[in-house]
């Protein structure tokens, strides 16, 4: 008897410690905070009627997503959503006369395709999409230029990973690209030179 007990024991043990990790959940929503290195480019500059020096440099922002994960494919899930990226600078130069403090802000909002490699407790992904950003180069006092509030057709891709330490929530980190096609000229300035922005995210993920 006791040792039926001992064996039922045992084999209730294996099974639990056997137990597959959870699949990657059907749904997540990232919520970060973002570093991004605006450009610091005479052609920049000419576009928006500036001096160099007065562009802003690095700045900050927010990263919001939604995901699903509708189906796998052996060690693939794939999942489907969106992003919106708000990351903005802003400098007041040393007391230089004739330099302004100006403000730069890039926003990016569109869909987004994933490739997830893991399990629930935790994965890695490769992500990307195609839509439209804005970005605005503004001097302190002035109203926005065209190429300000042009939407500018962009490619975003990237990757970063997931580590659920809690049933409903997760550390999560992303490294983007977002390469964003130059501006139309306007007003007798030359048009933003394309661009490639550099966006490093941290935050939580939730389940």
């Amino acid at each position: 008897m006791a040792l039926g007990v001992f064996a039922a024991l045992v084999g209730h043990a294996y099974e639990v410690g056997a137990q597959e990790p959870p699949p990657i959940p059907f749904f997540v929503v990232d919520l970060q905070g973002t570093t991004v290195s605006f450009p610091s480019d005479p052609s920049l500059a000419a576009s928006r009627g500036l001096a160099q020096g007065e562009l802003p440099g690095r700045g900050f922002g927010a990263n919001a997503a939604v995901h699903v994960f509708p189906f796998k494919f052996r060690a693939v899930t794939f999942g489907f959503g969106g992003r919106l990226m708000i990351s903005q600078a802003t400098q007041t130069p040393e007391p230089v006369p004739g330099l302004r403090t100006v403000t730069e802000r890039l926003t990016y909002l569109g869909p987004q395709i994933s490739l997830n490699f893991g399990t629930g407790a935790g994965w890695s992904y490769l992500s990307g999409g195609i839509a439209a950003s804005t970005w605005s180069v503004v001097p302190e006092g002035q109203a926005p230029l065209p190429p300000d509030e042009e939407r500018l057709q962009t490619i975003d891709y990237g990757g970063g990973a997931r580590w659920f330490a809690k049933p409903h929530l997760a550390f999560s980190l992303d490294v983007r690209f977002y390469a964003v096609n130059p501006s139309t000229p306007a007003l007798g300035l030359p048009g933003a030179p394309r661009n490639t922005f550099f966006v490093f995210g941290a935050g939580i993920s939730l389940k």
